[in-house]
Protein backbone atom coordinates (compact mmCIF):
# COMPACT_ATOMS: atom_id res chain seq x y z
CA UNK A 1 0.00 0.00 0.00
CA UNK A 2 1.52 3.31 -0.96
CA UNK A 3 0.68 6.33 1.52
CA UNK A 4 -0.11 9.59 0.65
CA UNK A 5 2.77 11.37 1.87
CA UNK A 6 4.92 8.79 -0.08
CA UNK A 7 2.71 10.26 -3.70
CA UNK A 8 3.04 13.72 -2.42
CA UNK A 9 6.17 14.40 -0.60
CA UNK A 10 4.76 17.95 0.76
CA UNK A 11 1.52 16.92 1.80
CA UNK A 12 2.62 17.06 5.30
CA UNK A 13 3.28 20.65 4.74
CA UNK A 14 0.16 21.22 3.08
CA UNK A 15 -2.04 19.92 5.74
CA UNK A 16 0.19 22.44 8.52
CA UNK A 17 -0.34 25.01 6.33
CA UNK A 18 -3.52 24.73 6.50
CA UNK A 19 -3.45 24.80 10.77
CA UNK A 20 -1.31 27.42 10.32
CA UNK A 21 -3.62 29.15 8.76
CA UNK A 22 -6.43 28.44 11.00
CA UNK A 23 -4.17 29.99 13.85
CA UNK A 24 -3.49 33.05 11.66
CA UNK A 25 -7.15 33.42 12.02
CA UNK A 26 -7.42 33.15 16.06
CA UNK A 27 -7.72 29.51 16.84
CA UNK A 28 -5.72 28.40 20.16
CA UNK A 29 -2.39 26.76 18.93
CA UNK A 30 -3.05 24.17 21.49
CA UNK A 31 -6.28 23.49 20.31
CA UNK A 32 -4.72 22.92 16.77
CA UNK A 33 -1.88 20.70 18.21
CA UNK A 34 -4.62 18.84 19.92
CA UNK A 35 -6.37 18.17 16.70
CA UNK A 36 -3.37 17.17 14.99
CA UNK A 37 -1.73 14.75 17.35
CA UNK A 38 -2.24 11.66 17.97
CA UNK A 39 -1.32 10.80 22.10
CA UNK A 40 1.16 8.05 22.33
CA UNK A 41 -1.51 5.84 24.74
CA UNK A 42 -4.06 6.05 22.15
CA UNK A 43 -1.62 4.70 19.47
CA UNK A 44 -0.73 1.88 21.90
CA UNK A 45 -3.96 1.13 22.14
CA UNK A 46 -4.32 1.01 18.69
CA UNK A 47 -2.00 -1.42 18.31
CA UNK A 48 -2.73 -3.82 21.52
CA UNK A 49 -2.25 -7.28 19.94
CA UNK A 50 -5.59 -9.02 18.19
CA UNK A 51 -6.98 -5.77 17.85
CA UNK A 52 -6.82 -5.29 14.16
CA UNK A 53 -5.00 -7.07 11.32
CA UNK A 54 -1.12 -6.52 11.22
CA UNK A 55 -1.78 -4.37 7.96
CA UNK A 56 -3.95 -1.97 9.64
CA UNK A 57 -1.53 -1.69 12.56
CA UNK A 58 1.07 -0.85 10.02
CA UNK A 59 -1.35 1.97 8.17
CA UNK A 60 -1.95 3.02 11.98
CA UNK A 61 1.97 3.68 12.62
CA UNK A 62 2.48 5.33 9.50
CA UNK A 63 -0.52 7.78 10.61
CA UNK A 64 1.05 8.06 13.14
CA UNK A 65 4.13 9.26 12.57
CA UNK A 66 2.42 11.14 9.90
CA UNK A 67 0.48 13.17 12.19
CA UNK A 68 3.54 13.81 14.48
CA UNK A 69 5.63 15.32 11.17
CA UNK A 70 2.64 17.54 10.84
CA UNK A 71 2.74 18.40 14.26
CA UNK A 72 6.59 19.37 14.08
CA UNK A 73 6.16 21.70 10.72
CA UNK A 74 2.95 23.50 12.58
CA UNK A 75 4.89 24.02 15.42
CA UNK A 76 7.42 25.99 13.94
CA UNK A 77 5.41 27.82 11.81
CA UNK A 78 4.31 29.02 15.22
CA UNK A 79 7.47 29.76 16.32
CA UNK A 80 8.57 31.62 13.47
CA UNK A 81 5.11 33.84 13.57
CA UNK A 82 5.69 34.59 17.46
CA UNK A 83 9.36 35.54 16.72
CA UNK A 84 8.50 37.59 13.13
CA UNK A 85 8.81 41.69 13.56
CA UNK A 86 5.56 43.17 12.52
CA UNK A 87 5.75 46.72 10.62
CA UNK A 88 2.75 48.21 10.47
Amino acid sequence: MIGREELDPLAPQREAAIFYGLFLRGHSADDLRRDIDVPRPLLNKWLQPARYEDSFRDSLRRMYSYRKRVLAIFDELVLKEKHRVRIN
